[in-house]
């Protein structure tokens, strides 16, 4: 699993341990750890040309003795001094292992091998000052940046973009990850980020992010006395004669194996019928699905589901009829459903998502899984999965997900791990459906049962 701590956070777990270490001890392991990374990507130091982005504090000061560190074994390092102040210690470092400064200049493709941007650290606000900015925008955009820490100006703490801030193929972060890291459209400026122990004790992040192995761990595992209904049966109310590719596909993420039974109500069940012989009619269960394609039913069905005082998934249709707190429901909108129960504009829910699914969470009282690049599930805490690929923006793709949400409901998973699990599931999915092809839902939900499969036989020695 990966952790996610606030700047608060990861400044007190540095002060604990730099009390602990001689000056200047905790600054040089997170440099070594940049130069590092920095010779392995650019697959050898010799000859190779680096710039320094230095900004005014410890950020600047690791770039800078970074730069010593690649200067010494045979790199050409200069450094822009992008502050009127700057870590001295750390400049005399670099001049004495022969980097020196320059003044900014247009960069041109091929002009230097990478750029270090050691603009702003993990305290900085959002955002570029013009000094930076002038500097920056002559990079041409085929050079590579090694962010430290973070891309400077981002929102570090709530993975906001900040408006101008740069991007980065790799950010060498060091201690934790920070939300920036996990959270979009932050995280999409980050590339690939690679994680430095630096030996900080922390204390429990406030966010997220599953791994296979956690997964794996929650999963719920049939026993050998159990029988259909003691795993689970859940019910799907989705599907209408306008859509009713829309119930076909809920129910088709809900059938994936992970419940006992499947139970159908809805206008097409003729059509459910033919695909999924198995799936069976109105009775008892132990969560609902309601809303895919539901149209004009969509109030109805939410609210019959809610009288069987079940856990639910609530997805499409429906969620323009959630007035009140769902305690026992996971809410599955994307940005312009969320943005229309907020009452406000899609594109504030996109510039601000993990702040507008918390928003949502604690007023509607429930789980909140905000569908997107980057899904985030908002409930007791925060959990944002990475796991998927650009192919699941498809029609059809989020019906799967609030099936297959449901399946691990009925199972007995408790909401906020229904809601990952199943959001983990549905990427992993779509990257195995995918083969780096494109796909549909359809696609999808077949691929479930393969991924559970993997799991099973990697974690649980099946």
């Amino acid at each position: 699993m990966r952790s996610a701590h606030t700047v608060e956070q990861v400044r007190a777990a540095e002060a604990a341990l730099m009390a602990t270490l001689p000056d200047g001890a905790l600054m040089q392991r997170a440099a070594t750890g940049l130069a590092t990374a920095v010779a392995d990507l650019l697959g050898g130091v010799y000859g190779r040309r680096i710039v320094l982005l230095v900004g005014p504090g410890d950020n600047g000061g690791d770039a800078l003795y970074a730069g010593g560190v690649l200067a010494r074994r045979g790199a050409s390092v200069e450094a822009w001094l992008l502050a009127d102040t700057w870590h001295d210690d750390a400049l005399a470092a670099l001049r004495r292992a022969g980097g020196r400064t320059s003044a900014p200049r247009p960069l041109r493709a091929g002009a230097v091998d990478v750029v270090v941007d050691g603009v702003f650290g993990i305290g900085a606000r959002p955002g570029l000052p013009p000094r930076v900015a002038e500097a920056v925008i002559p990079i041409s955009s085929s050079i590579p940046f090694v962010a430290v820490d973070v891309p400077s100006g981002v929102g570090v703490d709530t993975g906001e973009g900040g408006g101008m801030h740069l991007r980065a193929d790799l950010t060498v972060t060091f201690g934790t990850h920070k939300i920036a890291h996990l959270a979009d459209p932050a995280a999409q400026a980050c590339g690939v980020v690679e994680l430095v122990d630096i030996g900080l004790d922390l204390p429990p992040a406030p966010v997220e992010s599953l791994g296979e192995a956690d997964v794996a761990g929650l999963l719920p595992r049939p026993r050998p006395d159990d029988h259909k209904y003691t795993r689970g049966v859940v019910g799907v109310r989705a599907g209408s004669a306008t859509y009713p590719g829309a119930g076909l596909l809920a129910v088709a993420g809900a059938n994936t194996g992970l419940a006992g039974m499947v139970r159908y109500v809805g206008s097409a069940a003729e059509t459910v019928k033919q695909h999924h012989p198995e799936v069976v009619g109105p009775g008892r269960v132990q969560a609902w699905v309601v809303g895919p394609g539901t149209a004009d039913d969509a109030e109805q069905h939410l609210a019959e589901a809610v009288a069987d005082d079940v856990p639910l998934v609530v997805d499409a249709d429906a969620l323009g009829h959630v007035t009140a707190p769902l305690p026992q429901a996971v809410l599955t909108p994307h940005a312009g459903e969320l943005a229309a129960m907020l009452g406000v504009e899609r594109k504030a829910v996109e510039a601000a998502p993990l702040r507008h699914a918390t928003d949502a969470a604690a007023r509607f009282g429930c789980v909140v899984l905000l569908k997107g690049n980057h899904t985030g599930i908002a409930g007791e805490r925060v959990r944002i999965t990475t796991a998927g690929t650009p192919w699941l923006a498809t029609a059809g793709a989020g019906d799967v997900l609030s099936g297959l949400i449901g399946a691990l409901l009925a199972a007995g998973l408790a909401p906020f791990d229904a809601a990952s699990v199943g959001s983990w599931l549905h990427g992993a999915a779509g990257t195995l459906a995918s083969d780096g092809g494109p796909i549909t839902a359809t696609d999808l939900a077949r691929a479930i049962p393969r991924v559970v499969q993997q799991i099973a036989v990697r974690h649980w020695g099946l």
